[in-house]
């Protein structure tokens, strides 16, 4: 208790904070701890200061560069210029895949998004240490404004690809749109899932980002983009192995993308080639395969709360 000075007779009585709450009328407003967070809904709340991280993200990317956004074209063209030529050419992919780089880039432009939401994503928590410990705010801010910041970088690969498309006589169709647009909301949730789950493991385990290194260097090759789908039936069938091939979400994404854009660019002969392109059930799976990639978030946001209060003391 403490001596509280009444503002109207100017004498004293004793008090505690449930009197002054009272004299100003504020009983009835709840304490609400200033750190406390209710996830990815309170990260939505706050968007003006989402806004500022992945704004402040974006200039410290470009700091000093002459060429500044010009890299986001000029990256994702030597990385298409080298696999085509690579695949393309050397394997001789483009010989049998009518408009293989439209095949490859297609699924290229989704991989990087993903490879680089859960990569900046892992490092977010850390590289932002000085504001996780002394500001209250969701700490899931980071990963996502991370996650934003790929989501930003992936613009100028769609208008690569979407340029491509229409040199090569693209011919779209709504079912095609839907489908694209189904794949990249695929690995837009799983992007946000891995960079939030990432985030926090690579606080409490540093030797984390080694192994997600690893994962980096194998996911554009677990997916039909460098080689066709066929070629997985050819060697696998319909048996356990293309069973566990089509478990990765990835390959559902990279699919459907395909469908979005390859596709309508190869020709009179389409609906044959689609029939033995793409899974019978691809739109079906896709669903599915969203579905579980939902589930993957809520349990991502649930160990992140969990491990959110020891990120602070663990962070160094």
């Amino acid at each position: 208790m403490t001596d509280v000075v009444d503002g109207r007779t100017g004498g004293r009585h004793r008090g505690g904070p449930g009197d002054v709450a009272e004299r100003h009328g504020l009983a009835h407003v709840p304490l609400i701890d200033p750190a406390g967070s209710t996830g990815l809904l309170e990260v939505l709340r706050r968007r003006y200061l989402l806004s500022l991280l992945v704004r402040r993200e974006i200039k410290a990317r470009y700091l000093g560069s002459r060429f500044g956004l010009l890299w986001s074209y000029i990256n994702p063209l030597v990385r298409f210029l080298t696999f085509y030529f690579v695949f393309g050419i050397i394997a001789g992919r483009g010989a049998t895949v009518e408009n293989f780089a439209i095949h490859l880039f297609a699924g290229m432009v989704i991989v990087h998004f993903l490879t680089e939401s859960y990569s900046a994503g892992m490092r977010s928590i850390i590289g932002n240490k000085g504001l996780v410990q002394k500001m209250a705010m969701p700490k899931e801010m980071f990963p996502v404004a991370s996650m934003l910041v790929s989501l930003y970088h992936t613009g100028p690969q769609l208008v690569i690809l979407i340029g491509a498309c229409l040199v090569t006589g693209w011919d779209p169709d709504l079912v095609g749109f839907g489908a694209a647009l189904l794949g990249f909301v695929i690995i837009l949730v799983l992007a946000t899932a891995m960079a939030l789950l990432f985030s926090a493991l690579n606080v409490l385990f540093r030797d984390f980002g080694r192994l997600v290194q690893n994962i980096t260097q194998v996911v554009p090759f677990s997916v039909p983009m460098m080689y066709p789908y066929e070629l997985i039936t050819e060697r696998f069938g319909t048996g356990i192995w293309h069973t566990v091939y089509m478990a990765n979400p990835v390959v559902e994404a990279v699919l459907l993308m395909q469908r979005g854009f390859w596709v309508n660019t190869t020709g009179d002969d389409q609906p044959a080639y689609v029939e033995s392109a793409f899974p019978a059930d691809l739109f079906q799976r896709g669903w599915i395969v969203l579905a579980c990639c939902t589930v993957f978030l809520v349990f991502s946001q649930w160990a992140f709360s969990r491990l959110e209060r020891r990120l602070p003391e663990a962070i160094g």
